[in-house]
């Protein structure tokens, strides 16, 4: 599940929102200042991962696979329930149907006994949750070590007004953490909510490869893009709606994919734990 850190990565394959221009009405509200502006966006933000455990939703995944010149090949389509884990920092995702044709019983069954298995060895002590928080702090700090942003102006988006930042990564910083190291690898755009100061949509490209597994179980290529979109849900919350990524990729040393990879996320639900021995979702309210 790609973060919002992660920001786990993202394209610009979208048209920019409506900006306010000379002549248009009445002038333009002055922009935020930069630097208290991003603090305030800092203080609110937190990894995807973190808020996603608090809900159940639906997962579709299609991968397109293309050739050389851009055209599918193959199309592949995977929907999932997802629900909260035992396990700190992870989510049960369930396979519900595979190509547009839903699982049968006995093979939902095999999936949700795979899942207990996990869940029988899984353990949520108040250690792990204050390392998984440490972890997620410090890896947000890394997103404003890493990169320089600057504020471009202002845009609509939905109805609603954004702040649009660019961002590119500093050659002199250092990552300190293994998603700094990922970030450092992208430039592009984001766009932050005015109001709710919650992040709505980030564009980016990759300016250099990406190694994964020491390059052995993939590389991912320079101008690889990507984009992730988020949504305020029920009025309240800012969640993930939709992440894309487009590119090619080296896979195991040797084969070479080009792929245009979506991921919808939908029908997101409280899930209220009310014992350690049960456990429901409820609606939103």
């Amino acid at each position: 599940m790609p973060t919002i850190l992660v920001a786990t990565a993202l394209v610009s394959l979208f048209a920019l929102g409506s900006s306010a221009r000379a002549g248009d009405g009445p002038p333009a509200a002055p922009l935020p200042e930069p630097k208290a502006f991003l603090h305030e966006v800092r203080d609110r933000l937190h990894t995807d991962d973190f808020l996603l455990e608090q809900y159940t939703f639906n997962e579709k995944q299609t991968e397109r696979r293309l050739d050389a010149q851009g055209n599918v090949k193959k199309i592949i389509s995977s929907s999932y329930e997802v629900y909260p884990s035992a396990e700190p920092g992870h989510t049960y995702r369930k396979l519900v149907e595979k190509n547009g044709v839903p699982l049968t019983p006995e093979e939902l069954a095999r999936e949700d006994r795979k899942q207990e298995k996990k869940e029988a060895k899984a353990t949520r002590t108040a250690a792990q949750e204050a390392a998984r928080q440490r972890k997620e702090n410090e890896a947000i700090d890394d997103i404003f070590r890493v990169y320089d942003f600057r504020m471009v102006g202002r845009e609509t988006l939905k109805g609603r007004s954004a702040i649009l930042l660019a961002f590119r990564p500093r050659p002199e910083v250092e990552p300190a953490t293994k998603g700094g190291k990922i970030f450092r690898k992208f430039s592009g755009r984001a766009w932050i909510d005015e109001e709710d100061l919650q992040l709505v949509r980030v564009e980016a490209e990759m300016v250099d490869d990406l190694s994964i597994g020491f390059g052995v179980l993939a590389k991912l290529k320079k101008g690889t893009r990507a984009q992730f979109q988020r949504q305020k849900v029920n009025g309240e919350i800012w969640l993930p709606s939709e992440a894309r990524f487009v590119g090619h990729a080296r896979v195991l040393l040797v084969k070479g994919v080009h792929v245009d990879s979506l991921s919808e996320y939908s029908d997101y639900k409280k899930f209220t734990i009310a014992t350690e021995a049960a456990a429901k979702p409820e609606p939103l309210k």
